[in-house]
């Protein structure tokens, strides 16, 4: 199955899972017609953010390993901050060593012996400056809205936009989906409705930084999946740049001031 196609399935399915949730609070906010506006808007605008990264990703995945396009995706956790400075919050400069750090590990990460960035490397780390993005947006719309509804609009507006470049450049068939709905169940139902919705509610209580940190956690996790049920495995170079990178984006939310702090 084609990767925006099989993007746009995933997301239309989480939207539906999710519509039995929507409707509940939907009838909460009856009458309110600013909350609908901002739903709407909220929907459209990290649906486009979502569904973006989501295809980059997707593609990306046909030239590199779902290890490393796990790790390289982790990088948002260090964005993140970059863009927070430019919001007006200050960025230390121990989080400035350790995005040089990881820097290092992506390099050794994406090229290969005669370090050369493979195509699909490129694509995914494209797709952890629009995740960053995508965060930011997310925190902004959760201080104004229910998060369930939130996730359902980022859905149907992210799964209706990926599904007009389908058409537009792949060839769409009942047949891919019946071949491939093992994998769509899966990231449809668990990975948008359950995970994605769970990133919205609980970013509403945790500031942008502190929210990519549990979220980096996907970076290992790729890696064991990658190396357990597809039988992709790293090289010793590969595995340094993961190490440094897992690293880098651990230390750089960890306050050592808390551990040497007098009472």
């Amino acid at each position: 199955i084609g990767p925006i196609y099989f993007t746009a399935i995933r997301m239309l399915l989480g939207f539906v899972s999710l519509t039995p949730f929507v409707i509940v609070v939907f009838r909460k906010h009856k009458g309110d017609k600013q909350y609908f506006k901002t739903a709407f808007t909220g929907g459209a605008v990290c649906g486009f953010l979502t569904a973006i990264p989501c295809i980059l990703q997707q593609i990306g995945l046909l030239y590199t390993t779902a290890g490393k396009a796990g790790f390289i995706t982790s990088l948002y956790i260090l964005i993140v901050p970059i863009f927070s400075m430019f919001l007006g919050k200050k960025v230390s400069i121990r989080v400035w060593i350790f995005i040089d750090l990881a820097a290092v590990g992506a390099a050794l990460l994406c090229g290969n012996a005669s370090g050369a960035i493979n195509k699909g490397d490129l694509l995914v780390l494209c797709c952890a400056f629009l995740f960053a993005i995508q965060i930011m947006f997310i925190d902004y719309f959760t201080k104004k809205l229910e998060g369930i509804d939130l996730s359902a609009l980022q859905f149907l507006f992210g799964g209706l936009f990926s599904l007009v470049i389908a058409m537009c450049t792949e060839t769409l068939s009942f047949v891919q989906v019946k071949d491939s709905i093992i994998p769509i169940l899966y990231t449809g139902i668990v990975s948008c409705a359950v995970a994605y919705s769970l990133q919205i509610i609980g970013q509403k209580y945790v500031s942008p930084a502190k929210a990519t940190l549990p979220l980096s956690l996907e970076n290992a996790w790729s890696a064991v999946g990658g190396a357990v049920i597809l039988h992709q495995f790293m090289t010793t170079r590969e595995l340094i740049g993961c190490i440094i990178m897992f690293i880098s984006v651990i230390m750089a939310q960890v306050d050592f001031r808390k551990f040497f702090k007098r009472k």
